[in-house]
């Protein structure tokens, strides 16, 4: 009995696994064709290219949307919501094998910054950001959170994944 109830189990969590991945792509697809509805993709793939760490050492205004074109799925959300990050600041740091890279400072603005759904938002984004080899920390302002209500802040300081700092 105990085999039949760890085997209907496994078959769960497998079933579970694979529901997950198809829903983790029709988001990814989705995502990615509102994003190229909203913003021109020659536009997106130039500021791919841009150097992250030049932007920062220039003080160029296309770091933002440098930064927002390396976003996943929540960039999607941002823009349909009318939100934005904002970099409060960014640090050029010398990593243990002399490349360059940034330390990020990062904040919201827009609909964003009221948006029950900013806890996971703000996970997307540092996770996303993280992939860019140019970027070696993403933390936010701890100034967001008082824009939570204290169920939220309590939630995304114990289960969110980020850091905030002052």
């Amino acid at each position: 009995m105990a085999d039949d109830t760890s085997k209907s189990s496994r078959e769960k969590d497998i079933l579970t696994e694979s529901y997950r991945d198809q829903i983790k792509s029709l988001i990814e697809k989705e995502s990615q064709r509102r994003t190229e509805i909203i913003h021109n993709p020659e536009e997106i793939s130039k500021l791919l290219s841009l150097s992250l760490v030049k932007l920062t050492e220039k003080n160029d205004e296309n770091l933002v949307p440098a930064l927002m074109a390396r976003l996943g799925p929540v960039r999607s959300a941002l823009d349909g919501h009318g939100g934005s990050i904002v970099v409060d600041s960014a640090e050029i740091i010398t990593t243990n094998q002399g490349e360059e890279s940034l330390k990020l400072v990062l904040n919201l603005d827009g609909a964003c910054i009221s948006c029950g759904a900013a806890p996971g938002t703000l996970k997307g984004i540092q996770d996303d950001l993280l992939i860019d080899e140019e970027i070696n920390s993403v933390c936010f302002s701890a100034s967001m959170l008082e824009w939570f209500n204290e169920l939220q802040r309590e939630f995304v300081l114990k289960h969110g994944g980020v850091k905030f700092i002052h």
